[in-house]
């Protein structure tokens, strides 16, 4: 089955009947599904809220943030950390992937009358509804510690959109990267690429203050897109350097995600089809 078949059945009901209600009823099913572990594993939630939060507080008040850049180093750094979380916390995601794979689970909804792809949809649905929720909870604690945004309801709005972006185009890196590894055990060793993207940005510190050729890479890194569009769009101090792609924050924001997304999206659906073939 190709990638383009697995996204077909999404609208392809058992049956024949009712097909996009009946996608929908099973896509609604099975982030039902997913939301349900959240009440069952509420330390796991809760670990996963807070985890961000602690890195803000240790670099707001212990470590130092906004190195390089004029202005209040917790507006600069605020808007970093609101990028970083939607890379972070993937392992959960991956984790219950794998899972669902080491025990079976995936093949036995792959055995019922229902749509194939419900099931990538409600895992992606339900870390959708959780990433927003850490968004609320950052933004919660940032604006506690003394960051403002300043140029309205509607630039905070495409922001936050830029943001859940990016956080859909990781999610479909984590659960091809998932399904990959196959077993629960492999997730920790996999997560760790994540590490590099993070810090390997301008999260923390300003481009300008890095060596010439670290600054560069720094820029064009997904995630400092992100941030510095996020930066821009609060009114927050950015540490911009004058470069193509600081200027162009806004549209790598986008295009970045898009582009990650047109890669592992198929990916993700073709090994997910792949799967007990």
């Amino acid at each position: 089955m190709s990638a383009t078949t697995a996204v077909d059945d999404l609208t392809t009901a058992p049956g024949g009947g009712g097909r996009l209600t009946w996608a929908l009823a099973d896509c609604w099913t099975m982030t039902r599904r997913e939301l349900a572990h959240w009440a069952r594993q509420p330390v796991a939630v809760v670990v996963g809220l807070a985890f961000p939060v602690m890195l803000l507080l240790m670099f707001t008040y212990l470590v130092g943030g906004g190195r390089g850049v004029a202005g209040d180093p917790t507006e600069f750094l605020v808007p970093g950390m609101l990028a970083l979380t939607m890379a972070f916390g993937l392992e959960s995601t991956m984790l219950a992937v794998t899972q669902d794979l080491d025990k079976g689970v995936i093949d036995r909804f792959r055995s019922l009358p229902m749509v194939p792809g419900a099931v990538l949809v409600g895992r992606s649905a339900a870390d959708m509804l959780q990433s927003t929720a850490a968004l609320a909870v950052m933004g919660g604690v940032g604006y506690a510690v003394g960051w403002r945004w300043h140029d309205g309801a509607t630039a905070a709005l495409g922001a936050v959109g830029l943001l859940l972006l990016l956080r859909f185009a990781m999610l479909w890196v984590g659960i091809h990267l998932a399904m990959v590894a196959g077993r629960p055990e492999l997730v920790q060793a996999v997560q760790i690429l994540v590490w590099p993207v993070g810090f390997l940005s301008n999260v923390f510190a300003a481009p300008a203050s890095m060596p010439g050729w670290l600054g560069t890479v720094v820029e064009w890194n997904p995630m400092s897109a992100t941030a510095t569009a996020v930066r821009e769009l609060f009114g927050n101090p950015g540490g911009a350097t004058g470069s193509w792609a600081a200027e162009h924050a806004q549209l790598l924001a986008f295009l970045w995600p898009v582009a990650i997304i047109a890669v592992f999206f198929p990916l993700a659906v073709g090994k997910f089809a792949r799967l007990s073939r």
